[in-house]
């Protein structure tokens, strides 16, 4: 497996380098590799790489995450206010709610099977965003009104929700004995939990780390472990009361910030580095998972589900940043920001095939919906990724942070 993880490395670096020269985001190649190298192409990645692909896709997901975190500080997020709040349920669950009316009718899927693949779709691209947002951050860009930090904790609010969302459907759907309502009511209380434990561990965290005062790089490899202790204690947890670990290891990076912000650069400068490697792996190993073949035939219709779907969270951005002291260009800035697909769609988009496979029912709605998700950041994480930096280059002011809050 040691050879086969070499071997995407080094084709990765490859594509990588080739999607660039062509003015493309680098994960665009990665992708198109994983395709290539994927069973249903050249068959050249190991059987055993496939075995660890989800736990590999979730590091993935806890490296972006914490970067989020490790840039967002309470003024900020004092700042935006209730705007962050109305950011992070109202466009994903918009974005739901359309695809699951006009799925039907344009693909072979039920109802509950259109829903499931709203879920997998409406989680924005923390690989995307997080990335420009502390580009923007550092470079004071928008931060006079607190735009970098409204964007990022907005993202990952949306993407808790769609994950317990895809989990709730594809659950119910696949015969487990679980209250769909129940589960959908569970969300809220699942942030707050999440959020508020990230507010202990955060803190002792910090206390800890001034206690042994370790280099940066021991600083890393502890959150990281303790992320994974989390994600892991998640389903244990949850048997008591509805928890979000992702909440709570953004949460850790923002206390950890509010408490040192030069020791929080300084992980997120380790995690940077260390996204380059996890990225890899991420785009590659959801390129090799989709079937061309029904990804092909997915095509047209597929995209314009896609597309239906993301004016319905454009204009519910726009909604719900009217009466806010953001102008027209911030506006707009931000519903740029909510349009790339790409971390969670490569993290959940096979999560409904998995379950039909174990339940053993027909796998052919699970294909489709892997085929649309793939899709989906192929066709919006290149065009998200060229607005978001055009975007912030014109649309967004240059200045320091500010004390207003709404």
């Amino acid at each position: 497996m040691i050879l086969g993880i070499a071997e995407i490395i080094i084709g990765g670096m490859i594509f990588d380098w080739l999607a660039r020269r062509t003015k493309a985001p680098g994960l665009l190649g990665l992708l198109l590799l994983g395709i290539l190298f994927g069973p249903f192409a050249l068959n050249l990645i190991e059987p055993g790489i496939y075995k660890v692909a989800a736990e590999m896709r979730m590091v993935a997901l806890v490296v972006i995450l914490f970067r989020a975190g490790f840039e967002m500080n309470r003024k900020s997020l004092q700042q935006v206010g209730t705007r962050a709040f109305l950011i992070a349920f109202i466009p994903c669950l918009c974005e739901i709610a359309v695809i699951t009316l006009v799925a039907p009718l344009l693909l072979p899927l039920s109802t509950h099977e259109a829903a499931m693949l709203g879920a997998v779709l409406a989680a924005v691209s923390p690989a995307v965003i997080v990335p420009y947002m502390v580009k923007f951050s550092r470079e004071k860009l928008g931060t006079d009104k607190g735009i970098p930090t409204l964007v990022l904790a907005g993202a990952a609010c949306d993407d808790a929700v769609a994950i317990v969302l895809c989990s709730a459907l594809t659950a119910a759907y696949a015969g487990t004995s679980v209250n769909t309502w129940t589960k959908l009511g569970s969300i809220p209380v699942s942030i707050i939990t999440g959020v508020a434990a990230g507010v202990g561990v955060g803190y002792l965290l910090y206390q800890f780390f001034k206690l042994t005062n370790p280099r940066a790089t021991k600083r890393l490899l502890t959150i990281l472990a303790l992320a994974i202790m989390l994600i892991s204690a998640q389903q244990y947890i949850e048997n008591w009361i509805p928890y979000s670990a992702l909440m709570t290891i953004l949460t850790i990076g923002v206390i950890i910030y509010e408490m040192n912000a030069k020791v929080a650069r300084e992980i997120s400068d380790k995690l940077a580095k260390l996204w380059i490697f996890a990225q890899l792996l991420l785009f590659v190993l959801v390129g090799a998972q989709v079937d061309v073949k029904i990804a092909w035939g997915a095509g047209l219709t597929g995209c314009t589900v896609i597309f239906i779907g993301l004016t319905a969270r454009s204009v519910a951005v726009f909604l719900c940043l009217v009466g806010s002291q953001f102008n027209k260009k911030e506006r707009l800035f931000v519903a740029l920001s909510y349009l790339p697909k790409a971390t969670v769609q490569a993290a959940i988009g096979a999560v409904p095939l998995t379950a039909m496979a174990a339940a053993k029912m027909d796998t052919e709605p699970g294909e489709l919906i892997l085929a649309v998700a793939v899709l989906s950041i192929i066709t919006t994480a290149p065009l998200g990724a060229f607005l978001i930096n055009a975007g912030g280059k014109r649309l967004l002011n240059k200045g320091l942070p500010t004390q207003k809050s709404e």
